[in-house]
């Protein structure tokens, strides 16, 4: 009994340095990634904020799993993360600031334990490259792909909910509907 427990504590032992040394692994970003990253994105004027909001929204809609939740005109976000799902979830905000410039804030996160995919970091250095008018790789392409750069673009306006048609009121009775046989039935 007690080399069973030991060989079981053994192997829960390596599967936790495995877990890991896997986890560690995968999240190495380079230095030059993590300063994309964490650069501010600042537009100067309200003609290059609206090209960049818009080529955010394009960028979003591209690479999120997760389908559009909110866009408006500070703030684009996707619905998620949710269910230990390794994709990323996006918050994507624009704060304008009293000299007519503004900044682009970037947010990824997903609900998994081992990662996300794509790496939060890659996808922040990948989407600010892209807003600012750079060529962005889509997913699955080669990330030296010079044909992905988009000219600045307009937003799409999120489909508008549809408005139910009007609640018909009940007849008063359901024998004199047509199809009603008005008699009345009993168990057998």
């Amino acid at each position: 009994m007690k080399k069973t427990m030991l060989s079981a504590s053994a192997l829960a032992a390596m599967a936790s340095i495995a877990l890991v040394v896997g986890c560690s692994t995968q999240g190495q970003v380079s230095g030059e990634t993590m300063e994309q990253a964490t650069s501010p994105l600042t537009c100067m004027n309200k003609a290059e904020c609206d090209a960049w909001w818009g080529r955010a929204q394009v960028w979003v809609t591209n690479h999120s799993e997760y389908k559009l939740q909110t866009v408006t005109d500070s703030i684009i976000q996707t619905a998620g993360p949710s269910g230990g799902k390794r994709a990323l979830a996006y918050q994507i905000t624009k704060t304008p600031s009293n000299e007519g410039t503004a900044t682009i804030g970037f947010a990824a996160h997903c609900d998994n334990m081992l990662g996300c995919e794509p790496n939060p970091w890659k996808a922040g250095a990948d989407f600010k490259q892209f807003v600012r008018g750079g060529p962005s790789p889509q997913p699955g392409a080669a990330a030296t792909n010079p044909g992905n750069a988009l000219p600045p673009v307009t937003p799409v306006a999120p489909p508008r909910a549809q408005s139910n048609p009007p609640v018909q009121p009940m007849p008063r009775a359901l024998e004199a509907q047509p199809g009603q046989s008005g008699q009345t039935l009993t168990p057998e």
